[in-house]
Parts: structure tokens; sequence; C-alpha cells
């Protein structure tokens, strides 16, 4: 783990995704990469970005000139109160809004490759390093985007949102594997519109998904009719920057209606958003998450928490948060009377696990009523010793209660537990629990733990305390594939290194016999190469013919072949050639 107190409070299923990536696995192609996208960015951006993010580069300190290493980046984030961590790609959706409530960043290790200069499909570390890190430096945004993975954390996903999570990160691969043939390429884009097509209704995750991505990746900032750039996708992409402030591009006032537009990742988006400020985005947000079971709790929100068919929590009026996978639910006049897991569960109070009820005590389900008892006057969780005695509760005794509901208890209380004045649990030995003709628990199964509770307040995804519930999250089934170059390619890398290298000299590098001849004959297509040795050209003052040479060649290069065309001649602007 990096150097940074950040880091240090990040629960173990979240470490869990956390890989190494060898600063030297980065070549100097690589790191040439960096450099022109950088440089292009903030040329381009001075006065098209919002200003928190050229303010955030400089206070950040993130170098324009290389890829910085992950104990850099978390020197700079943890002055901020950030951190940084290095993840295989896509990570899932809910890890993902976790890593950002507990304010870290989660890197892509890998960079685009060469041909994805303008546009990658998968997440690298110029769009996280690049993109997103600068503009965090501005305290409100900083303060939206951990609220938004607090909120996105809690939402509930179905298995619909996984599946389709898993396509979106197996076609991300693809593209970004130059040895990827089409036909493989064309079969993941198929499945992923086929799973998209499938998902049914949105969940909660769904919609958080699109608040994110028009904001936290593709958001505009300031008056509709002449907007400013603040989303870390336009911010890490120089193709898509400039497209995105065109006519082309509608632009929509920043509302909560966001949440029903959908986007797709392989297509420009027809519509952006515009926020006056960044304040907005977490009134938004705030009106989003009053809408969530997280809020709500209710019928809603346990039918959620069943339908999820993943771990989830409950919480019960008393504060007291029933975690595990929910089976089933019993309305009385459409109101719940009773919850029911299946499988391990814990017990919790405040996000800890009560002493006793974890999943070794709960190993098979959990059931309890919801409601208040007959004959009492109070709300249950305020219920003291005398309030249960009067309506026949005694420790050690044998009792039989009736909720409003009508589920009847019968049995003999042995324990209970009150947390802050509140009466969290009623714990009885010989129970019987039944719902008019239906056996709710039987006395042979053991002692009967019974939430205490008039109502379910809140319901989200995940359990309570992670730790002691096991929580992980599974290993993706396709791993970012290790590129393996050639010989050429290993060559080519090395004269990157070179050509950095006389850049970096403290000296001017003098231009020796044939040195540009031999570069526009060994390497003829490498405009980057080519572009870096015009840069060293002109700014060592080489003789006017070696500057012309690398001009014209590259001019021709750029009529030749199409996909260049606007790398090249972004690159000669910069040098003033263009």
């Amino acid at each position: 783990m990096y150097n940074n107190p950040v880091l240090s409070k990040l629960p173990a299923h979240l470490t869990d995704l956390i890989i190494e990536k060898p600063y030297n696995s980065y070549n100097w192609q690589d790191h040439a990469i960096w450099r022109y996208v950088m440089r292009q960015n903030v040329d381009f951006l001075k006065e098209r970005a919002h200003p928190a993010y050229l303010n955030g580069l400089e206070k950040t300190g993130i170098s324009i000139d290389r890829i910085p290493d992950m104990q850099t980046m978390n020197d700079i984030l943890q002055k901020i109160g950030w951190g940084a961590v290095t993840v295989d790609g896509f990570i899932p959706p809910a890890a993902f809004m976790e890593f950002r409530a507990h304010q870290v960043l989660v890197i892509a290790a890998d960079i685009r490759p060469i041909d994805q200069v303008e546009y990658t499909p998968a997440p690298d570390i110029i769009h996280e390093a690049a993109g997103h890190a600068p503009i965090i430096a501005d305290e409100a945004y900083a303060a939206y985007l951990k609220y938004f993975g607090e909120v996105g954390s809690r939402a509930f996903s179905s298995a619909a949102d996984y599946a389709l999570y898993e396509a979106i990160r197996y076609l991300s691969i693809l593209k970004a594997d130059p040895y990827t043939s089409p036909e493989e390429v064309k079969l993941a884009t198929e499945l992923l519109e086929a799973k998209e097509q499938s998902l049914g209704i949105p969940s909660e995750m769904a919609y958080i998904r699109n608040l994110h991505w028009w904001t936290v990746e593709y958001g505009l900032i300031g008056q509709t009719e002449k907007p400013l750039i603040y989303g870390a996708g336009l911010l890490s992409s120089i193709g898509e920057s400039a497209g995105a402030l065109s006519d082309n591009v509608r632009k929509i006032p920043y509302t909560i209606d966001a949440v029903y537009y959908n986007f797709d990742i392989t297509k420009p988006q027809p519509q952006l958003f515009v926020t006056p400020d960044f304040e907005n985005l977490t009134v938004v947000l705030d009106q989003f998450a009053s809408r969530m079971a997280l809020r709500k709790g209710g019928v809603e929100g346990i039918l959620k928490a069943v339908e999820s068919g993943s771990v989830a929590t409950c919480v019960y009026s008393s504060g007291l948060q029933v975690s595990g996978v929910f089976a089933d639910y019993i309305l009385h006049q459409n109101q719940p009377a009773y919850l029911l897991t299946s499988g391990p569960t814990t017990l919790c109070y405040q996000n800890q696990c009560l002493v006793g009820h974890g999943t070794e005590t709960h190993s098979h389900g959990f059931g309890s009523p919801i409601g208040a008892i007959k004959g009492t006057l109070k709300p249950p969780r305020f219920l003291d010793d005398n309030d249960l005695a009067a309506v026949g509760i005694r420790l050690n005794e044998p009792c039989s209660f009736e909720f409003e509901s009508g589920i009847q208890v019968k049995g003999v209380l042995k324990s209970l537990v009150r947390k802050e004045g509140k009466l969290l649990l009623l714990s009885f030995i010989g129970c019987e629990v039944h719902y008019e003709d239906r056996l709710l628990f039987d006395p042979a199964w053991g002692v009967y733990d019974m939430a205490v509770g008039e109502s379910v307040v809140s319901a989200y995804t995940g359990p309570a305390d992670p730790n002691a519930y096991g929580l992980s999250y599974p290993q993706p089934k396709e791993k970012t594939h290790k590129i393996a170059y050639d010989q050429q390619q290993i060559e080519l890398h090395k004269q990157f290194g070179v050509v950095r290298e006389w850049r970096d000299q403290p000296s001017p590098f003098r231009h020796e016999s044939g040195l540009t001849e031999n570069y526009l004959n060994s390497w003829p297509n490498e405009w980057l190469l080519l572009t870096e040795l015009l840069e060293l050209a002109i700014k060592n003052k080489w003789d006017d013919r070696y500057i012309s040479l690398l001009h014209r060649h590259l001019v021709q290069l750029a009529i030749e072949k199409p996909q260049y065309r606007n790398l090249i001649h972004r690159g000669l602007k910069l040098l003033g050639m263009s």
C-alpha cells in the first residue's frame, strides 16, 4: 500500500481489488503519449475548461512531461485529503462508488495505446490521473464526488446490471489490445448491445450510473450558451472535448431529469448537461437520494432488497441493521409485517456487528416481525422493562404476545439488547412464531432473536459491517491483456527514450550527420516519434533544412494516413508550424 493515511482506512474487501503496477513497466512511448495528450489538453483547455482544472493541475503538481508514479500521486493527493490506487480496468460499480466514498481515486494501471490517443473505451491512467485528479482540488467538487460515492455505494443493482458491467469490461479490454481481431470486437459489441436491451426496469444503480456519466465523466458547467468542461471523460479526451463544445451537441440544463438519459460508451453523445455550478450537482444528487430505498425504506425498500438477489441491509426504526440475502416478506394491510433472509446474516448497530450476532450465529438466515406489539402505547424501540411487563414480557418467564399485524410469539425471554436507550433485540428460547396458518419459527430451531422496530426506515445494498460479514467482490472473469511487444516495437520504444534523453540534456543537442534521414527511413509512419524529433530540432535550433524535412514529411504523412491527420496537425500547431 502506498504511503498515504487515507489508504490505511480502506476496508479489506476494497484492498483486494488493488493491483501493483511497477513504474518501470511503462515504456518511453507510453510517456510520450502521456506528454502529447497533456500538452494538447493544457493548450486546448486553457480557455475551455473550468478554472478548477488548470488550477488543480498546478495545485496537485501533476507532471505534464511524464506519467506520475503512484507514490507521487499519493503525496500530491493526500494534501487535499484524497488517495489513489491502481486497479485492473473497470471494477464493479459498487466497489468503484465505495472507493469514492473513502476519498480514493481508482486508477486503471495501463495507458491507452498509440492508436487510441484521441479516445479510448477503456479507463486508463490519463483518464484518472489527468482527468479526475486535478479537478478534485476544488473543495465543492471534491465534496460532491465523496457524496456521490456514499450514495452510489448504497444503490441497489440487479443481476442484469452486473452482466452489463462484465460486458462493458470485456469489450474495453478487447479494444485496448492491438492484437484483437475485428471479429472478436464485433461479437463483444453485439454481446454488450444484447445486455443493454435486456436490462428491464432500471435499477437504482442504472439511474445513478446515468448521473455519474453526465456529471463526473461528461459534465459541462456555466451557461448553456457557452459552457466550460469539467467532466473527466472530456478533460482526458482531446478528440471528444472539441466536439462536446460544438453546436452539433445539444446543451441541456442539468436537473434530476438527467437520470432518464442513457448513454452509449462507443459513440459521441448527442447531448450533454450543463450545471450552473458545482453546488448544484450535490442538490440534484440529494434529490435522487431522496427517491432511493436508502431513505425511503418501507415496502419498496424491502422489495428492492429481495429483487436484488444479493447481500443487502434493512434498517429498523430502532437502528438495528439486518444484513443478508433477503428472500421473503409478509405484508399486513400493505405494510411490512415480517422479513426473512436466507443464508448468512448479521445484526448490527451503527455499522458494527452486535456481539454474538454474526454470520456464525445466523448462518441459516433470520426472520423477524416489523411493527408494534398489541397493548403497547409507545413505539417498540422505546419500550422499557415496565412497558414490556405490562404486556406479559418478563425475563426468564414464559410469555405470549401478538403484534398488531396478527403475528403471534410464544416463548421464554432470555435476554434483550438496548443501545443508547433504544430497545433493539429480544431473544427467546422455546419459541414458536405464527402468522395465520404459517409457522415462522419452531422451538426446535434454537434461540429466536427478534428485531424490534415499528418500521423499516432504510434499505440499501451491501452489509452494514463488511468485515463482520466477510464481504468480498468477485474477481473479474477477464483480466486486462498484457501486451507482448515484438523486437521492432521494443526498438521503437528505445528510440522514444533516446529522443527524450536528447531533449532533457542541459546543453543543446546538436544534429549529427544523417540523423534526420535515418529516423525518416527507419520510422516513416511513427508520427509521434517524428513530432518529438521535430520539437527537439526547433528547440535546439537545428539547421532549417532538417526542420523543413521533418515538417514536410509529417504533412505528407497526414495526407497519406487520414487516421493520423488530426493528431499530426494538433502536434504541429503546438509547435507553431500549422
